[in-house]
């Protein structure tokens, strides 16, 4: 058989329910569609008559405007951009997906055209957006240097009419005829928070007007009518496409609570252009306060995403990491791939490289403001504890987020918190890891008898007492070459190697004498414990609890749990401090009064660390008789 080339074939009137009924998730985006395309016929009229004075002969005030009758159920969206001829009715209607705008600004690149419009449209499909509102479209237009105006006109059926039309102004006129069920688009309130979300960018005022007034009107009414008429729907100020020195504080603080609906003012504003292989404009905003949706999973975050000042999103997560979901603002771009409905960001190296900007911005704004003590205490105050999650997700950037990062320490006083720089700078000679400690209050760490070994070689320890703390301990590995050790697992010493050696020796000495005592005791405790043994962190109490140096985090062990899986608890090990009084003391006893030692010691090992007892009537029972002695 002979090899045959043949064209696709469609239905047309399916194809456009197609497009109608399943490319928008809203119903309002038919509003935002043809506004754009009224942008961009005026914007290709500016252009253009930039070397065709021809074209703007006429000197016009460039505008597009939101005309309603209610009486007839019609909403018109009109401009005096650049307008087309029947030809162009034809191809650009009557053709789904042929965009004119599209093929303009691709005859312009081939021309070797520069400083181009910034034209939105570029799929050939948003005006019949329309549809999704109406059983009826008819566009009037009339072409720039012509003398004619054509009329095309279809109600969605697979046919559409073009005609001799007459229209006085040149450009475009798009008339809806809105099907009952969506008579909420006549009002102006409707029309004007459409406005404001979708379009309030677009650099020509949109106005708005009603044409079947009333007889009987009342004067006031009249008035109030004529001054809304006569205002804009849209700001036409796109903040973020100013440079920051022709921007006033109080234009940016006004934004960023238009765009946040916060009360306070933002804690910091930050302007800035991406250049390069992607260009675009971004304004961000950190605000004073964190709010409880930071911390619900289900809760929205993101950026506001424009594209050519037309509103496509909220909460776009794609462009911030998630710990930096605190950060509020927008992102306008030329460059941006969106579906064909443009309500979906298309994941791609685009958009990996704004993101990357954006978070580079975002930390170097950080790093600078690490100078200002004050400021950045502030700052660490509200999202220290979001900020810490990027360790953990942002591989690439881990290290710059570590020396944002502040803890408490043994050594300062409660409520200052340092750098991790900070803590390797005051490092004593002999010390070759940064030592911190798990607790869920820092009042517990501070008086954790884990501390004593290391403060009596003088040693700072971070307190790790967010909750978030104990899932970084896996992520955070090392700073400046420097291991993060804990001081409750495994065996830790202090002090130069000799000093160490030493310790050990006497260490191993003491046990051999205890032996019998160690391992009564853990006889005693039976699996509460792994183990029982001297220690050589303890300095003044009698005992503590440690974590064997191959145990499962405790994080680690609640989420297994979660997912169901059968996770055995993880038993520690129970230190002796073979030369404090009490636990000689211990050693000489026999029978039940070692056993009743013993329960008070575990007991007190838990308490000081700041966990409960295992069986607090027995606790009880035994204290009352030890104090009655």
């Amino acid at each position: 058989m002979e090899t045959k080339t043949n064209q696709f074939k469609a239905e047309i009137s399916e194809m456009l329910d197609l497009v109608v009924n399943s490319l928008y998730s809203k119903k309002e985006i038919f509003l935002r569609e043809l506004i754009s395309n009224a942008s961009d016929a005026i914007d290709r009229a500016k252009f253009l008559s930039l070397t065709d004075k021809a074209l703007a002969e006429d000197n016009p005030e460039w505008k597009i405007k939101i005309v309603v009758d209610k009486s007839q159920h019609t909403l018109m969206i009109s401009d005096n951009g650049i307008g087309m001829d029947a030809a162009e009715l034809e191809a650009n209607l009557g053709t789904i997906a042929n965009s004119g705008t599209k093929a303009f600004r691709k005859a312009l690149k081939e021309k070797g055209g520069e400083n181009l419009p910034e034209l939105i449209g570029q799929f050939g499909v948003g005006f019949y957006a329309a549809f999704m509102v109406a059983d009826k479209v008819r566009v009037v237009s009339k072409k720039r240097g012509g003398d004619a105006a054509f009329m095309w006109e279809s109600d969605m059926s697979a046919n559409y009419t073009i005609s001799d039309s007459t229209r006085d102004d040149y450009g475009t006129s798009v008339m809806l005829h809105l099907r009952d069920e969506h008579l909420e688009y006549l009002d102006r309130w409707r029309v004007a928070d459409l406005v404001k979300k979708y379009s309030d960018f677009i650099s020509v005022p949109i106005y708005f007007a009603q044409i079947d007034i009333p007889i009987d009107e009342k004067d006031e009414d009249k008035k109030r009518r004529e001054e809304d008429e006569a205002r804009a729907l849209n700001t036409m100020v796109a903040l973020w496409k100013r440079a920051k020195k022709d921007v006033k504080d109080e234009e940016y603080v006004e934004f960023y609570k238009h765009l946040t609906h916060d009360w306070d003012e933002p804690f910091e504003t930050i302007p800035f252009s991406g250049e390069g292989q992607v260009e675009f404009k971004a304004l961000l905003f950190i605000p004073k306060k964190a709010t409880m949706e930071l911390y619900m999973p289900n809760q929205k975050r993101g950026l506001s995403l424009y594209v050519r000042n037309v509103f496509i999103g909220d909460d776009i997560e794609m462009l911030l990491p998630s710990y930096l979901r605190f950060v509020k603002g927008v992102v306008d771009s030329s460059d941006l791939p969106l579906n064909v409905s443009r309500e979906m960001l298309q994941d791609d190296a685009v958009i990996a490289k704004i993101k990357s900007a954006v978070t580079s911005k975002i930390l170097s704004t950080l790093e600078s403001m690490k100078k200002d003590e004050k400021k950045y205490n502030e700052f660490w105050n509200a999202f220290g504890t979001v900020l810490k999650e990027g360790v953990h997700v942002d591989y690439t950037n881990a290290d710059r987020i570590k020396k944002l990062l502040k803890w408490p320490s043994a050594r300062n006083d409660t409520g200052k918190s340092i750098f991790l720089e900070d803590y390797v700078k005051d490092m004593t000679s002999e010390q070759k890891d940064i030592y911190y400690l798990l607790s869920e209050r820092e009042e517990d760490a501070r008086k954790a008898p884990q501390l004593e070994a290391a403060r009596k070689h003088g040693v700072d320890v971070l307190l790790f007492c967010d909750p978030i703390d104990e899932y970084l301990t896996e992520s955070l590995r090392e700073f400046d070459g420097k291991k993060f050790v804990d001081v409750a697992r495994g065996d830790v010493s202090f002090g130069s190697e000799a000093e160490q050696k030493a310790e050990k020796d006497a260490n191993e000495k003491a046990t051999q004498e205890l032996k019998g005592f160690l391992e009564s005791v853990k006889t005693e405790l039976g699996e509460k414990v792994s183990d029982v043994r001297l220690s050589t962190r303890l300095t003044d109490s009698p005992c503590c609890l440690v974590a064997k140096e191959n145990a499962l985090p405790p994080s680690m062990v609640r989420m297994m749990r979660a997912m169901k899986n059968d996770v055995p608890e993880e038993k520690r090990i129970l230190e002796l401090n073979g030369s404090h009084p009490l636990v000689k003391k211990v050693a000489d006893l026999k029978g039940e009064e070692l056993s009743d030692a013993v329960t008070l010691l575990y007991d007190a090992a838990l308490i000081a660390e700041g966990s409960p007892v295992t069986d607090g009537a027995r606790f009880t029972k035994l204290l009352a008789a030890l104090m009655m002695k």
